[in-house]
């Protein structure tokens, strides 16, 4: 058993302590000292709260500082860290609190839904005010590489939302390596616009800047207002797609503005070409796309010194494999993955975690893809139903439950259609009892009342029948191809 190996290998570490950690606009200054001794203090709290080893810790708060404390805080005190989108109804938050039996939820004073959801599960309410005051600090509890870190529950195509673990080494030898391939460095500054409840904003750009000992213009949601003022200060800017096309929408986002950057990151959802190329023109960068999930953080990244492939998203990174399983004769085929970065499976869900591995020890991906002769990776398609939405993951069948259960409707099949700026857009075909039974308004707004507002349709089309192949499976290539014509 060694010290608390993320506490050990992305902060104790940092031997400069007085180095700039992280400035937010309205002037919060933490060094990578303050950050040390803010973190084992937290950790004092959940142990006063009685968070042991082992124990999870359920956070839904909005995007701050606090938030990454209590992350650290909770990989130090021993706890296995839970992040929840802050969107989550009370609806859903009662499963993830079934499911994660966690000692502690973290949330705002003002979240009473949540409060009452986690208080009749009896499970302890605190607010991020509560665990980051001042307390004495405490040492690092003991724990080995193999040991959970963190749970993020993520969506598939079948069942309710699984909850993905991953370790301490899980995390760390993702984030030393991306630190490597990116050219990470104290020198740099990371400006820092993505959410903090999922692996893009809370592990890829967290991790490596704490890895370099780098530091991060830390903004509490993106916009291009945010953005604007605050360029000239950072070398890196880590985003989704979605960043990229509104900014190519702005005039104040040129080649003058941006020469002065070193690297612009794009991940969590398919970037297109031509976006890819619009921005070159645009600024003269050359977006550099990477390729990861949930389950197994990064996997690829397109090159720092050589080609960035628009399309593709890269060569596997060190340590990790990367393979196309049965491929068919244009080399197209099943991704799978093996390596340090891939989670040991699923929280207490023994048959997910056998259903996605291969008898041999890789995990599958769901996504389909083929290398082309310079090993870069190009994503394909996905075998799995899984709509990428703004960089927001979004399992159809639980909103298809939702508009089925609704008065007026017979069935209904939702799938992902191609969007310019959101990458995906989710969509739902609908098919009714009788003729305008239900309208389309009446539809969203029982959606609001129980689902999260980024899994709410943009389309819905009423049809009179869902095209069904001859087994009798709902084909939603069908569904995406006439919604591309609407």
């Amino acid at each position: 058993m060694t010290v608390n190996t993320l506490f050990q290998s992305l902060l104790s570490s940092q031997t400069n302590g007085e180095a700039l950690f992280l400035a937010t606009p309205d002037g919060l200054e933490l060094s990578y000292s303050d950050l040390r001794i803010r973190v084992r203090q937290a950790a004092g709290q959940l142990r006063a709260a009685g968070v042991a080893p082992g124990d999870r810790v359920l956070c839904q708060i909005d995007k701050s500082p606090d938030g990454l404390i209590l992350y650290l805080a909770t990989v130090t005190a021993g706890g296995v860290f839970v992040p929840l989108n802050t969107a989550y109804t009370a609806a859903e938050l009662d499963y993830f609190l079934s499911d994660a039996e966690p000692a502690a939820l973290i949330t705002g004073p003002m979240n009473a839904p949540a409060r009452a959801v986690a208080q009749a599960r009896m499970v302890s309410v605190l607010t991020p005010a509560e665990i980051v005051r001042d307390c004495a600090p405490i040492k690092p509890v003991a724990r080995s590489g193999s040991d959970l870190a963190a749970i993020l529950y993520t969506s598939g195509t079948t069942g309710r939302s699984k909850g993905a673990m991953l370790t301490h080494d899980n995390l760390v030898s993702n984030a030393f390596a991306l630190r490597d391939c990116w050219r990470f460095t104290a020198d740099d500054t990371l400006l820092h616009a993505l959410p903090i409840f999922h692996t893009h904003g809370l592990f890829v750009a967290t991790n490596v800047v704490l890895a370099a000992g780098a530091k991060m213009i830390f903004l509490d949601a993106f916009s291009l207002d945010a953005l604007a003022p605050r360029l000239h200060e950072c070398s890196v800017l880590m985003g989704v797609p979605t960043f990229y096309t509104r900014m190519l929408g702005d005039d104040r986002f040129d080649r003058a503005a941006m020469s002065h950057m070193r690297l612009i990151i794009s991940g969590s959802a398919p970037l297109l070409a031509e976006t890819h190329a619009a921005f070159q023109e645009r600024t003269g960068h050359r977006i550099l796309e990477r390729y990861g999930m949930t389950e197994t953080n990064m996997i690829t990244s397109n090159s720092y010194d050589g080609a960035r492939k628009a399309g593709t998203v890269g060569l596997a990174l060190p340590g990790v494999s990367v393979r196309i399983g049965d491929p068919d004769d244009r080399g197209i085929g099943a991704i799978e993955v093996k390596g340090p970065n891939v989670t040991p499976g699923y929280w207490r869900n023994p048959w997910q975690t056998a259903e996605n591995f291969t008898r041999d020890g890789w995990f599958i991906t769901g996504d389909l893809g083929r290398f082309d002769d310079d090993g870069y990776l190009s994503i394909i398609g996905r075998e799995k139903d899984l709509v990428i939405s703004g960089g927001f993951n979004i399992y159809p069948k639980e909103v298809e439950e939702q508009i089925d259960a609704l008065p007026g409707v017979l069935e209904c099949a939702v799938y992902g259609v191609p969007h310019p700026d959101m990458g995906e857009a989710v969509a739902a075909a609908v098919v009714l009892k009788s003729p305008g039974a239900t309208t389309e308004s009446e539809i969203l707004s029982a959606l609001g009342e129980s689902l999260a507002r980024f899994k709410i349709p943009r389309m819905v089309r009423f049809v009179d029948e869902l095209p069904r192949n001859t087994m009798g499976k709902v084909q939603k290539v069908v569904l995406r191809s006439e919604s591309a014509g609407v």
